[in-house]
């Protein structure tokens, strides 16, 4: 369905029972609401699921860039107003993730807990080049010149005889990425910094994040600045690690969030 808020017009979609209290997935770079597909599914019969594709991705509008992270957190609370979600648990990957250490920082009252996984909270200037680089090679080749770069980036055996058999779901959903909203998130991704706040977070934090993703330590700094938080290692899991790992990825948040 859509959905007008914050000046666009999202694309989410809606399962569960109506009353009952509301998980929302956030998608990465690069995807849309369908990497939530097992997530979905296995949390719709107790809980209303909302999964909504990030501004720029999917079938949500993508306008010209570039975005911000407080762009981006604006348009959750946009969307939890337009649908009178008063609070949520909320959970993200990558760029999701970030979204979510935005929401726990600033939006506190909107939330039950927030699961900001697979990701960093901060960019480096490093990162930054990096983010420039591939805006550069975006803007050149479009999305079919970022697609095997992203792949191994993100499950190191994506382009073996050995790929995981979600490769090509993955590799859809990127190919088909508008990329004015890539390159607009790539610029979002390029200057944020969550670290300072992280320490005054009290919402209850969840920090998931796959043994073979990059975001490895970044991740696991965030537990460390975060009182209080959980973290849980998926062992063997990639970027994507509700993707790579589902099961394993649900049963950490369903644990976390039934003890929250």
């Amino acid at each position: 369905m859509k959905i007008k808020a914050n000046g666009i017009t999202f694309n989410v979609q809606i399962d569960g029972p109506e009353g009952a209290p509301w998980i929302v997935f956030s998608n990465s770079l690069a995807t849309n609401l369908t990497m939530w597909d097992e997530q979905a599914a296995h949390f719709k019969s107790r809980y209303r699921v909302l999964r909504y594709d990030q501004r720029g991705h999917g079938g949500t509008d993508a306008p010209e860039g570039p975005y911000t992270f407080d762009l981006l957190v604006a348009d959750v609370i946009g969307l939890f107003d337009a649908l009178s979600i008063e609070r949520a648990h909320f959970a993200g990957v990558s760029m999701g993730g970030m979204t979510a250490l935005g929401l726990a920082e600033n939006h506190p009252d909107r939330l039950l807990s927030v699961a900001p996984c697979d990701c960093s909270s901060a960019s480096t200037p490093a990162s930054a080049q990096q983010w420039g680089e591939r805006i550069a090679q975006a803007r050149q080749g479009g999305m079919p010149a970022m697609v095997d770069s992203t792949l191994t980036r993100w499950f190191p055996t994506a382009l073996t005889p050995e790929a995981p058999p979600f490769i090509p779901k993955v590799r859809e959903m990127i190919l088909t990425t508008p990329v004015a909203g890539f390159i607009g998130c790539c610029g979002a991704l390029a200057d944020f910094n969550y670290q300072p706040g992280l320490g005054a977070i009290r919402v209850p934090v969840l920090v998931a994040v796959g043994t073979k993703d990059q975001m490895l330590a970044g991740s696991r700094q965030i537990h460390a600045d975060i009182p209080g938080s959980t973290l849980v290692e998926l062992e063997g899991a990639g970027h994507l690690s509700n993707v790579d790992r589902p099961a394993e990825y649900n049963r950490a948040l369903e644990r976390f969030i039934e003890t929250s």
